[in-house]
């Protein structure tokens, strides 16, 4: 029987046997035609080009953090210092309380990123199970209220808090972030509990299992990456915000790492460039380490809330 012969003797059509024959594993399922192959080049391209913009300002930061003050304003300046020096990072503690401002940063960032998750986890299980026109319009001004900007805030906030005795008070302070950041994180995991079939809750509830134990025991665990994602994103923005503990701290020793990077500038806004960079570099680097450390929980964090079931 030829090749192109079926079974019952009737000739088949040329090329059948080859739309049956099963594609090997691991072969291209179609092959890059010249466009394809000049899109896809053109996309890393402009990969490369956005992580070189995003990565240029550190590595200058870095860069100048070890350099001694004649290559500082050298007219010809370079990538890497000839002379690496640690004087501008002794400089830089010596003339500000970097440690102490660090501290005050630290336990803003931490404790404000913990209550907003703690708030925020309920809230979002709520959002997300209930359906109804209070829950949709809750969930919109949710989204709108991050367009608000925060000049529109601070002068009704600075009445509230001074009404309260809380200015000049890391305990106003935390507050401050708290509510700033909720909205934020209320979004993020509200989209992370829809990720969760509600087929696991009911078998919860057919256990006899209330609706706070399937919350804490069957939902909560589930939700670990996304609440890890949130809860990182809570406290680098606090770590790194500026304009609340500007206007909100007064006594020098409650000053928060941004506010602190401030008084390296002169009177004049002449700028100590070495010892500014030493100490913007000493702020940046508990952001690096931290997403380096669980980059992978904000990756599936960041999958689990773009997924539905």
């Amino acid at each position: 029987m030829s090749a192109t012969e079926r079974a019952d003797g009737k000739s088949a059509p040329p090329g059948a046997d080859n739309d049956r024959t099963p594609r090997r594993k691991g072969s291209p399922r179609r092959r890059l035609t010249p466009r394809r192959t000049a899109t896809r080049a053109g996309q890393y391209a402009a990969l490369l080009g956005y992580l070189a913009f995003l990565a240029f300002p550190f590595l200058w930061l870095l860069s100048t953090a070890f350099k001694p003050p004649r290559e500082l304003g050298s007219l010809h300046p370079t990538w890497i210092p000839e002379a690496p020096t640690l004087d501008n990072f002794r400089q830089a503690f010596a003339q500000q309380p970097l440690a102490a401002a660090a501290g005050n940063s630290l336990l803003a960032a931490a404790v404000s990123a913990l209550l907003a998750i703690l708030l925020a986890t309920p809230m979002a299980y709520v959002l997300a199970r209930v359906r109804n026109r209070l829950s949709r319009a809750a969930t919109g001004w949710v989204v709108i209220s991050q367009a608000f900007p925060l000049v529109l805030v601070i002068i009704p906030l600075f009445l509230i808090l001074k009404g309260l005795h809380l200015v000049d008070s890391r305990i106003g302070l935390i507050m401050v972030y708290v509510v700033w950041s909720l909205p934020f994180a209320l979004w993020m995991l509200t989209g992370y509990v829809r990720a969760v079939p509600r087929e696991l809750e009911e078998a919860a509830a057919m256990d006899g299992a209330g609706r706070l134990r399937t919350l804490v025991s069957v939902t909560a665990p589930l939700l670990a990456p996304g609440i890890v994602a949130t809860a990182l994103f809570a406290f680098i923005t606090a770590w790194n915000e500026f304009f609340f503990a500007l206007v909100l701290l007064k006594s020098p020793e409650k000053q928060t790492l941004p506010v602190v990077l401030t008084h390296f500038l002169g009177a004049e806004g002449v700028a100590d460039l070495g010892p500014l960079a030493a100490a913007a570099l000493l702020a940046t680097l508990p952001s690096l380490l931290l997403f380096a450390a669980i980059q992978r929980r904000i990756t599936g964090g960041m999958l689990a809330g773009a997924v539905k079931s």
